[in-house]
């Protein structure tokens, strides 16, 4: 009985031993990580971007698995499902915290079924209004829509998108109301603000550059905290909103149980392929912020952003396509 004892024993001790060893040479084979939208997008853009030099310093190819739908649920579903070994992970933007919110029968928590990597990257918006619109700012458009409540019609590509919780959270934060238009994707929505269809809508710093010339859009304010400096004539919403900040970012996460030493080490991974001289740039060209995070940052600010959007939905009644 004692040997067979002391043989269970040593089994587990050379389990232990393997598993460990596993860990430390990881990886051993390529990286998949998971898009869970179409090609073209912020998170698969910045996938891109890194994924090169991701992949030399890893010294395994990163592997990029684009699996939309169901506003990123299929994706997310697919690697919260994955074996926590760090070799499958998840590139995602705010449909992750939000989904929890707007999708109340999902097999996923955000909060307990991911391990947070890195919050890499940070992309503010631009809020546009059709240029027929009689107002010159912010405050203006504030005014406006205040004294006519639901009269002010906005565009977004799609209902709970990223566009339409951008406009949501002002709403909440003033005490305003929107029409809310919804359209199939961000072309359309820009095309019924550029042709006065409605009044408003939320841009992203590229697609509101393209048009700032065209005379049929006039951009009232940027949603980071500051001004940008490329724009540095736009003013913020948090200098007519106090407290506003709307930034579309780019995280990485892995499955619950992922071992803490292979995190880490995908955090540093991450955040030296982010701060090289040539991804920064080209980050900051799009109007964007590097911001490679920690995972202890990244993980409070998905549980704020958890609250913060189960608010913003409850009180819009947001409900997705």
């Amino acid at each position: 009985m004692l040997t067979f004892f002391r043989y269970g024993i040593f089994l587990l001790t050379m389990i232990v031993v393997n598993v460990n060893a596993q860990n430390a040479q990881f990886p051993t084979r390529p990286i998949r990580v998971v898009i869970p939208v179409a090609p073209g997008g912020n998170v698969d853009s910045v996938m891109r971007l890194i994924s090169a030099k991701l992949s030399e310093g890893l010294g395994q190819s990163v592997i990029l698995d684009n699996r939309p739908g169901a506003s990123t649920n299929i994706g997310n579903e697919f690697v919260a499902k994955s074996v926590p070994d760090g070799y499958t992970l998840l590139a995602n933007t705010i449909p992750l915290v939000a989904n929890t919110s707007l999708y109340p029968k999902l097999s996923y928590d955000p909060e307990k079924d991911f391990v947070p990597i890195s919050m890499m990257v940070s992309s503010p918006s631009m809020i546009a209004v059709n240029a027929s619109l009689p107002v010159k700012n912010l405050q203006e458009l504030m005014t406006l829509a205040k004294k006519n409540p639901g009269m002010v019609k906005y565009s977004t590509s799609g209902a709970g998108g990223i566009t339409h919780l951008a406009v949501e959270l002002l709403a909440f934060q003033t005490g305003t109301k929107f029409a809310h238009i919804p359209y199939k994707g961000g072309g359309p929505a820009l095309m019924a603000l550029m042709s006065g269809e409605v009044d408003l809508s939320v841009l992203s710093v590229l697609a509101a550059a393209g048009q700032m010339n065209s005379q049929r859009i006039k951009v009232l304010a940027v949603t980071s905290p500051k001004r940008l400096p490329m724009y540095p004539d736009i003013p913020s919403v948090n200098e007519f909103v106090p407290g506003y900040e709307f930034n579309s970012w780019v995280g990485l996460v892995a499955p619950k149980g992922t071992p803490p030493n292979i995190i880490q080490m995908l955090n540093d991974q991450v955040s030296k392929v982010l701060h090289s001289p040539e991804v920064m740039e080209k980050i900051q060209k799009d109007g964007g912020e590097v911001i490679a995070s920690s995972p202890e940052q990244f993980k409070k600010s998905i549980i704020f952003e958890v609250s913060q959007w189960a608010k913003v939905i409850q009180q819009a009644g947001i409900t997705p396509d």
